[in-house]
């Protein structure tokens, strides 16, 4: 598939997926939804694909929905890019809840700035870096409007209810370092330090772990975040650590490491789920 707002590059295993509109400071529209959407379901399909990097062109890495129309750009009615089949539905939150259902490790690579929407559908991403010079905003009661790409149940997760409100309430744009503090990023590079970081960071993943077991991971820590008691977790573990115990993954796992090699996995996540997958009861909208 060829894109207009992103350019998708997989190199030895790791997806760069770059938002691609730098004379708009890659302002989220509903083209660029609809190709988020498609080339995380192209990343998922692709068992050559082992990590994504997300990160932006430009100065920006998103500076949030673009505002061509002016005081009508939130208004449905008058907008043409709604998500299909709903149009109540809100564009960023398909984009976030695509992200969230992803089998692949992501990584969120801030080169700028990430505001509203640019920052909101980053939080179902697992790690985010950034570079000293990006800054970010929760920016929504500023332009009269609430939060949105569901990072009402996504931020108080991820930096807390307090740190969440701060920022959600007062709106304002904030650097690099503060976000470091409040836990919304894992580390601080220098502008051009930050993709050679993350893919250093995204080679260790390809290069040492099973695929399987990483999608699975990915799948216990997001979604044991919201049960409601750790028995939960405790059957859906057991489940899961039976059926990769059985497996030649975890034969080549205990074996690579007894004889000082590297791994050579085999399970491939499109393909070789185990049978209890999903173990969640799949939401729709309404």
């Amino acid at each position: 598939m060829s894109y207009e707002t992103l350019d998708y590059q997989v190199e030895d295993g790791i997806l760069t997926l770059t938002l691609n509109r730098p004379d708009r400071m890659n302002a989220f529209n509903g083209q660029m939804r609809r190709e988020l959407i498609a080339a995380f379901d192209a990343a998922d399909a692709d068992d050559a694909v082992r990590v994504i990097i997300m990160t932006g062109a430009g100065k920006a890495f998103c500076a949030g929905a673009d505002l061509e129309k002016g005081g009508d750009t939130f208004n449905r009615h008058k907008r043409q890019d709604q998500p299909e089949g709903d149009e109540l539905r809100d564009g960023g939150g398909t984009v976030s809840l695509r992200i969230y259902e992803c089998t692949k490790p992501v990584i969120g690579a801030f080169n700028g700035a990430a505001v509203g929407v640019g920052v909101t559908m980053s939080l179902p991403m697992d790690i985010r870096m950034a570079s000293t010079k990006a800054k970010f905003g929760f920016v929504f009661a500023r332009r009269g409007i609430t939060m949105e790409a569901c990072s009402s149940w996504f931020l108080p997760r991820l930096v807390g209810p307090m740190q969440a409100a701060e920022w959600v309430y007062t709106g304002r744009v904030f650097s690099a370092e503060e976000a470091l503090k409040g836990g919304l990023v894992r580390s601080l590079h220098e502008p051009d330090e930050l993709l050679p970081a993350a893919r250093e960071l995204a080679r260790e993943i390809a290069d040492n772990t099973s695929a399987m077991s990483a999608a699975l991971n990915r799948q216990l820590l997001w979604r044991m975040m919201a049960a409601d008691h750790p028995m939960e977790a405790h059957i859906v573990d057991s489940r899961a650590i039976a059926f990769m115990g059985e497996s030649e993954d975890a034969k080549e796992g205990v074996s690579s490491f007894l004889e000082k090699r590297a791994p050579q996995f085999k399970l491939r996540p499109s393909q070789d789920k185990p049978p209890f997958y999903p173990w969640w009861d799949e939401r729709k909208f309404r």
